[in-house]
């Protein structure tokens, strides 16, 4: 499986929809255009999203399950209350003491070693209702829970895990349900009851397990920290868990078992990294405790509690706007107009921060001047708008301005890099000549230097990576002399040691999953089916029905989408804390397999729309459907939708992928090329209009990374953006990142850039992982005496014949000592 699999048709799919050009606007065309953007445009609201690891709890259960699976859920309890009345009489499970609980699940572990298929899955489906809480047994979602909490532990505690996952190794070798599924024309939910059963149970424990509350009790949390270890440590045929689960997709995807139910298995792998590994509050503790043993100075600020205590920007001009601005430059006003203010955008500063009076006026009169240009630009994609003077505001209520944080939300970072390229400038201009990296001497230097390089060196700003980079190098210089390098056994290092050797095959798995996935990809008859374990082994007959599977369908890929990004986030983010080439090996497989046009053909969409989709059915969500009873279901109440602003998972997945994105581009001029040469900037400006204060930092860091190479009319054109960008993103003092005056904006070889960042990779793991490569590298006996008392094995042949050896090989052969003599000098 090479990685341009996928390479032609993301992206001629990506060229042919940026190439894509918009009508010129003209009359009646553009007043269409401007009312069908009124809505999008002026109704945009304020999200109250919070951004975190995960969704709630009862939120994260109920995805595991398909609408379609509904009927299982009495079939489990079924079997259960079968099983459990013939062995306690008269009693329910709730009413049992820990004991009697322990010695029936006992008996549940005993069956399921039986060698009859149909007798396994049933034990299986009554374990499945145990981890579901015993609904049956219960009022309330809230008594389910707390049940399916007891239940999950008991489970764990007595061994429960571990039989399961012999089970599941065995389905994954099962080669005659494999063979079934590839012959098969359509591969419904009843090809893979088993697999879905054994995930569904070890995903409950998974995520039940996973999660810590305030009145745990002590032995649970002692066995959160044995099975947190457990998943991540090699204990499974010698590699973690997860591995399994990565070997599953692969299979999965070479069309050698298309009926595995890859959205259990991908939720299962998400929430096994999340637990062994940790979430975001975690790396950043991670990342604290990292520098604090680099002595290097703490982090400027937590960036968790600085992305939260963001506003959101206003969305792109209303429509009503843009129809004032067309009615004036019919009418010929050409006076002098003001340009309106951006409250919502300019959370800090009223004014624009990039100009004075003199520039403005400027602006102002360039903007007139293009605006007679019919057609030149599209007013839909203008930020700024110029409008008659409108009447005096009325003024705020001082509570509001008060409220506002002063200053820059970030702290502003200097590379070293950066000081070393400020001072080499000053020295060629006013000495003539450099000192290298020394950024320490400054004689020779006038005095306003000296005040920069003091600025500077106040915001500097050393990564963990850079340590990381230097200490390689000194590894890599002196292997003799540092010797072997102590490396820490942490579950991130555990995993990538187990993914090395098949990376690009996980890599290309996982991206063509979220491809198939992506709400703007065509269904095509090469591609993988993911609808495996959502596909009724009857279709739809009815309206209704096909309704319910349509929404069933659309959610089933949004969850989908939702775990890739979780997952490939968390892995970018725990292996570049781990180490920097770690994190750059798996870029790098992402990039070569066309991962940022796919993000970007992702986004190629009503992002609105998506975010805004109502693609759940609340009344079927677990535990709701198995607790109370289940109302009639029409038309018009699915077309309804549930009653939430947004759709949590998909404004999460959004978040990530922009996030996976940013990893990606950052400091990487050639990727940066990647996103001007897909015309990402248009897509990225549309994803602007969603007022969440996270999603649109993300959006504007690669908005920003890119400006120097849009050109001077797209800065001008997009000054409201460029503010944004001023006031929201982190600044890197000396980047020209407004101006375009930077070397990196120069042409740059980017083949060369990618060649040496993987020779540096190839370096790393060879030193690091090959246990061969230390061969050349051997002590040496150097003593004379040592090496001629050793006592060497020769074969028993060597004694009869040594003397016809000495005459035929030394004392025959002539020896030419002047000329060894002279080779030797």
């Amino acid at each position: 499986m090479q990685a341009d699999e996928m390479e032609v048709p993301i992206i001629n799919n990506i060229n042919s929809n940026c190439n894509k050009q918009r009508p010129l606007p003209n009359g009646r065309d553009v007043f269409k255009n401007l009312l069908k953007d009124w809505e999008s445009s002026m109704e945009s609201p304020n999200l109250e999203f919070e951004y975190g690891d995960t969704d709630s709890l009862t939120a994260e259960l109920s995805e595991i399950y398909s609408y379609t699976e509904e009927p299982e859920f009495a079939l489990n309890r079924d079997y259960f209350e079968e099983d459990f009345r013939s062995h306690v009489r008269g009693r329910r499970w709730i009413e049992l003491g820990q004991e009697q609980q322990r010695a029936y699940v006992m008996r549940l572990l005993d069956a399921l070693e039986v060698t009859d298929r149909d007798k396994r899955l049933k034990v299986a489906r009554a374990i499945l209702y145990l981890a579901q809480g015993v609904f049956d047994e219960c009022d309330t979602d809230t008594d389910v829970i707390h049940w399916s909490r007891h239940n999950v532990f008991l489970l764990y505690d007595m061994g429960v895990f571990t039989a399961l996952l012999e089970l599941l190794s065995m389905e994954m070798d099962n080669n005659q349900a494999c063979s079934s599924a590839v012959r098969k024309p359509a591969i419904s939910l009843a090809d893979s009851t088993e697999l879905r059963v054994l995930l569904s149970i070890m995903y409950l424990m998974v995520e039940t397990i996973r999660l810590q509350t305030e009145d745990d009790r002590p032995e649970w949390r002692t066995a959160r920290e044995a099975f947190k270890t457990e998943l991540g440590s090699p204990l499974y045929n010698g590699e973690p868990f997860s591995l399994l689960l990565f070997t599953m997709v692969t299979k999965f995807c070479s069309m050698n078992a298309p009926h595995f139910p890859m959205k259990k298995v991908l939720l299962l792998l998400w929430k096994t990294i999340l637990f062994t590994m940790g979430g975001f509050e975690e790396l950043q503790e991670m990342k604290v405790r990292g520098r604090e043993r680099l002595s290097l100075p703490p982090l400027p600020e937590d960036s968790i509690k600085v992305i939260r205590s963001m506003r959101a920007a206003s969305p792109p001009a209303s429509a009503m706007e843009l129809i004032e601005q067309q009615q004036q430059a019919k009418r010929g006003r050409r006076s002098r107009r003001p340009l309106v203010k951006q409250d919502s955008l300019d959370t800090y500063n009223e004014r624009d921060p990039f100009k004075n009076d003199d520039a403005r006026d400027e602006e102002e009169d360039g903007e007139d001047a293009d605006s007679g240009i019919e057609g030149e630009v599209d007013p839909l994609d203008r930020d700024v708008i110029i409008q008659p003077p409108p009447p005096p505001p009325p003024l705020r209520p001082p509570t509001e301005r008060a409220s506002l944080p002063k200053g820059l939300p970030w702290a502003p970072k200097v590379r070293e890099k950066d000081i070393e390229h400020f001072l080499e400038t000053s020295r060629n201009k006013f000495i003539g000549f450099t000192l290298g990296n020394d950024t320490e001497t400054l004689v020779g230097l006038p005095r306003p230097i000296h005040e920069s390089v003091k600025t500077l060196k106040q915001h500097k700003y050393v990564s963990i990576a850079e340590m990381q980079i230097k200490r390689e190098e000194e590894l890599q210089q002196c292997p003799m002399t540092l010797g072997e390098e102590d490396v820490d056994e942490t579950p991130t290092e555990i995993l990538y040691l187990g993914m090395l050797p098949n990376l690009s095959q996980y890599v290309i798995a996982l991206l063509k999953l979220l491809l198939a996935a992506a709400p703007t990809s065509k269904a095509k008859t090469d591609s993988i089916n993911i609808l495996a374990d959502v596909l009724p082994e009857e279709m739809p007959i009815t309206v209704l029905q096909s309704m319910k599977l349509g929404i069933d369908v659309n959610r089933h890929k949004e969850i989908i989408v939702k775990a890739i990004s979780a997952l490939l986030l968390l892995l970018l983010k725990h292996l570049k804390l781990n180490h920097i080439y770690q994190f750059e090996i798996v870029s790098q497989h992402l990039v070569f397999a066309n991962c940022i046009p796919l993000i970007l053909k992702f986004f190629n969409q009503n992002i609105m729309s998506y975010i805004s989709a109502k693609n759940s059915i609340c009344v079927l969500d677990f535990p709701h459907c198995v607790v109370h009873e289940m109302p009639e279901l029409t038309a018009e109440s699915l077309e309804a939708g549930d009653s939430n602003q947004f759709c949590w998972r998909n404004l999460f997945s959004c978040i990530n992928l922009l996030r996976i994105l940013n990893k990606l581009t950052k400091w990487k001029h050639s990727r940066t090329m990647m996103l001007v040469v897909f015309k990402s900037a248009p897509i990225l400006k549309r994803a602007l209009k969603v007022k969440q204060a996270m999603m649109q930092l993300y959006v504007l860091k690669l908005l920003k990374i890119q400006t120097k190479y849009l050109g001077r009319q797209w800065r001008k054109s997009n000054m409201k953006t460029m503010s944004a960008i001023y006031q929201k993103v982190r600044h890197r003092l000396n980047d020209d990142w407004a101006y375009g005056n930077d070397i990196d904006a120069r042409p740059w070889d980017f083949q060369a850039e990618e060649c040496a960042l993987r020779e540096s990779i190839e370096k790393f793991n060879s030193r690091r992982y090959d246990k061969n490569q230390n061969g050349e590298f051997a002590p040496v006996d150097n003593c004379l005496q040592s090496v001629l008392g050793q006592r060497v094995e020769l074969p028993e042949d060597f004694h009869y014949s040594y003397e016809m050896w000495l005459e035929r090989e030394v004392f025959s052969q002539p020896i030419q000592w002047e000329g060894l003599l002279q080779q030797a000098q």
